[in-house]
């Protein structure tokens, strides 16, 4: 007879709703997978007035489930930051297993959780791209290979509205506005277009490919509210499509980690990821690259990512949570944002007058740029120009110092704007 793990769901929204209900709808499959019988004991929510379409005993007393001594695994499904930290502590001082889906949480806290939880499960593959199995695949699959890079689409709603204003001409405007009315994007989607959405993803893949402990406020992280139908058209005449990026690179014994609008090649499969969908490209030492594709978001998506954890646990498959604690490796750093590396395109808007096309070049000449592609056009302000080009390599610190001193001539109208380009 198969014994019962007791399961605590703190957060019965879309998610949770999700987990509750594949546990029940396809229990006898999950249970000859994991060996046990998964029995859901109780979920807390912040508001029992409000209808659930759940038939578990639920509660808005969190201790509850803590006090429990026979809830074996809590699942934590709140979001936020600092309060569902403080669950997640408590969980794992009352020597309970816990499952999270919370990046942002992860983002800030994931090595304090690993030092708190000890031989503890703490399972997390809900955090990072949904449904794709991206964490068990740099934790188990590729763990032979020192990882030289990845790169991912990891936030479905600003894919989704990049993917309109290419395809459909949309600006960005209508294409949020019609992420909003399909349920793509939240009412404020801040998070999701700025990149810190993707910044939080990002440094929990770090963690686990290179042992980094970085924070948001540490790498580059921009997001996509300011390209406009310019950008696409360059992108477009020179082979390019435009995507927001979480990007890690291993040189040395340094990890460069950056989140923000990227020109990459048509032909390469990441390019090719559209719409709400996700991809991660990872590059091994001994596998060479591999492509990770999939919803990325979405109830049953991330609940079946939440379940996967839940059957490893109670397997018994309780690996160290970041994959590199305690075990001996050449200690990575990270690189400094000015030192990173990267092709850049810029737009400008100028006076339409001689000599501005020579202080440009003169200003970037100094910094030791050099331009690769360049574009000119028509503007509808009167008497101005767009200057559209793309620079050969260079470093953040060079194209800092460069946009700071392009900003100062009086012959530019409008913001300078940067997209970085990867060839590679």
């Amino acid at each position: 007879m198969m014994k019962n793990i007791n399961i605590g769901v703190i957060g019965v929204g879309v998610v949770g709703t999700s987990v509750i209900k594949i546990l029940q709808e396809n229990k006898e499959i999950i249970s000859a997978r994991a060996g046990a019988n998964v029995v859901v004991k109780k979920g807390v929510i912040r508001n029992l007035s409000k209808a659930r379409d759940v038939n578990i005993p639920l509660s808005d007393n969190i201790d509850e489930i803590f006090k429990d001594d026979e809830i074996d695994i809590v699942i934590e499904l709140m979001g936020g930051v600092e309060e569902a930290y403080e669950i997640a502590k408590k969980a794992l001082q009352n020597k309970k297993a816990l499952i999270t889906a919370n990046k942002a949480m992860l983002a800030y806290h994931r090595y304090d959780l690993q030092k708190i939880a000890k031989d503890i499960p703490i399972g997390f593959e809900a955090s990072v791209c949904g449904g794709i199995p991206i964490i068990k695949a740099l934790k188990d699959g590729l763990g032979a290979n020192h990882i030289l890079a990845l790169k991912g689409i990891l936030n479905g709603t600003s894919n989704y509205i990049l993917t309109q204003m290419i395809q459909e001409n949309q600006d960005f405007n209508d294409a949020l506005s019609q992420a909003q009315k399909l349920g793509y994007a939240e009412a404020d989607p801040s998070l999701d277009i700025n990149g810190i959405d993707a910044g939080h993803k990002l440094l929990i893949l770090a963690s686990l490919a290179y042992g980094i402990d970085a924070k948001p406020q540490d790498i580059i992280i921009e997001g996509i509210e300011s390209i406009n139908s310019d950008d696409i058209e360059f992108a477009n005449e020179f082979g390019y499509s435009i995507k927001l990026l979480g990007i890690a690179k291993k040189e040395g014994n340094e990890v460069e980690l950056r989140v923000h609008p990227t020109m990459i090649n048509k032909n390469q499969m990441i390019a090719k990821v559209e719409g709400v969908m996700n991809g991660i490209s990872v590059i091994g030492d001994r596998v060479g690259e591999t492509l990770y594709y999939g919803a990325g978001a979405g109830g049953d998506a991330t609940a079946s990512a939440v379940i996967s954890d839940i059957i490893e646990i109670i397997r018994g498959k309780s690996s160290l949570m970041l994959g590199f604690e305690n075990s001996p490796h050449t200690p990575l750093s990270l690189k400094s944002k000015d030192s990173i590396k990267s092709h850049y395109y810029i737009r400008l808007l100028a006076i339409d007058k001689p000599g501005v096309l020579a202080q440009i070049a003169s200003i970037m000449s100094k910094n030791n740029i050099s331009i690769s592609a360049f574009l000119q056009k028509e503007s509808k302000q009167k008497n101005s120009a767009k200057i559209l080009f793309a620079t050969h390599v260079t470093t953040e610190y060079a194209i800092k110092n460069t946009i700071t001193e392009i900003k100062k001539l009086d012959s530019i109208l409008q913001e300078p704007y940067i997209i970085r380009i990867e060839d590679e």
